[in-house]
């Protein structure tokens, strides 16, 4: 049987698979982001929200005060702003949708004695909503004890929540490697020496700690000259990932010692352009153990995952989790495209983010 809680939001989930659908549809004609955000803040507004639209851009944050609690919880969702395919069900929408949901139910019946801080983040991964967010002061003028975040998670059972304490998402960090010859007469050249630093760097996650995930991708390797001619420029693009703080310290070390000495040994200039992304999420334990009870009461043992594989994939929530203690958990979303989101997780979603925010801020 159902939680009741989950039969309780799903009575109104037709209301926000309409909202859905509306945000993805504008999404696909225009950019999101001003649309999303106005009318997310418009709906919370009629709810008994305080809205504040002042962080990261279009970012929201909506807060609710109820009684004389004074913990105070932070709730993330993002608000579509990443590029879709024409025709999908965008997650980031649903991700909105089942925090408008709870927002809704709390509004209406939350029991609760606290402050409740949604954030509506208006971009996710690399683009820097977390980043902007965090650097505008989102935790000096909305303080909290703990944050959550809920992804959808292709190519795992739907409905089930998938959850990890520890390092659970890697870093990503993007190299632009500029390699200078003495094109046109000299002998330096630098495609043999970006040759030679490809190989070298696919040997640095090779002589790492097998227990740690690294990655040192080449995306891109360029240079351009005419037939039997030295090219005077090549530039290399890497993404760099690590799932521990120390180790992406490390990496950025040792690829950009690499790409110098190498260089110098062919003769050529090297450029090294190391631009650090999104820092390695990491779930603080004792959240995320709160997360796991909640998560077993609301849907039953099996349909949740206590400590799964870490992912080498990237969210730009780990901004935030640098700041406050939180976590960052997963829903399955079946076997469908990775960008679409399946419609039957939203009361699920819903319902777990109203009854985390009852139990963390002790209702009555």
């Amino acid at each position: 049987m159902p939680h009741p809680l989950i039969d309780s939001i799903t009575a109104h989930a037709q209301m926000f698979v309409k909202l859905r659908r509306e945000l993805q549809s504008s999404g696909e004609r225009a950019p999101a982001d001003l649309h999303t955000s106005d009318l997310v803040a418009g709906r919370l507004e009629q709810w008994g929200y305080k809205v504040d639209r002042g962080l990261g851009g279009s970012s929201i944050v909506a807060q609710l005060r109820r009684g004389k609690g004074t913990k105070r919880l932070g709730l993330r969702a993002d608000m579509g702003a990443l590029p879709m395919q024409p025709g999908s069900a965008g997650s980031q929408f649903g991700h909105t949708a089942m925090l408008l949901a709870a927002a809704h139910y709390l509004a209406r019946q939350g029991d609760f004695s606290g402050t409740l801080n949604l954030v509506f983040q208006s971009t996710d991964q690399t683009e820097g909503g977390a980043r902007r967010m965090v650097a505008d002061g989102l935790f000096d003028q909305f303080p909290c004890d703990a944050i959550f975040a809920m992804h959808s998670a292709a190519r795992h059972p739907q409905g089930r929540l998938l959850l990890r304490d520890g390092p659970a998402m890697a870093s990503h960090d993007e190299v632009s490697i500029t390699l200078h010859g003495d094109a046109p007469h000299g002998a330096a050249d630098p495609v043999v020496a970006g040759a030679a630093i490809v190989m070298g760097l696919q040997s640095i996650a090779a002589h790492t700690d097998a227990q740690q995930l690294v990655a040192v991708q080449i995306s891109g390797f360029e240079a351009r000259a005419v037939a039997q001619a030295v090219a005077p420029n090549a530039t290399l693009q890497l993404g760099v990932r690590a799932l521990d703080p120390a180790v992406r310290d490390n990496l950025q070390r040792r690829v950009t010692a690499l790409t110098e000495l190498q260089a110098l040994s062919y003769g050529v200039q090297a450029t090294v352009d190391y631009r650090r992304q999104a820092p390695v999420l990491v779930n603080s334990p004792l959240e995320t153990e709160f997360a796991r009870q909640l998560a077993m009461e609301l849907l039953g043992p099996g349909q949740v995952e206590l400590q799964v594989p870490a992912f080498a994939g990237r969210d730009d929530f780990a901004f935030m989790l640098e700041q406050v203690p939180g976590s960052y958990l997963l829903l399955g979303n079946g076997d469908g495209p990775a960008q679409d989101f399946n419609e039957a997780n939203l009361p699920i979603g819903a319902a777990y983010w109203a009854m985390l925010a009852q139990c963390y801020l002790h209702g009555s």
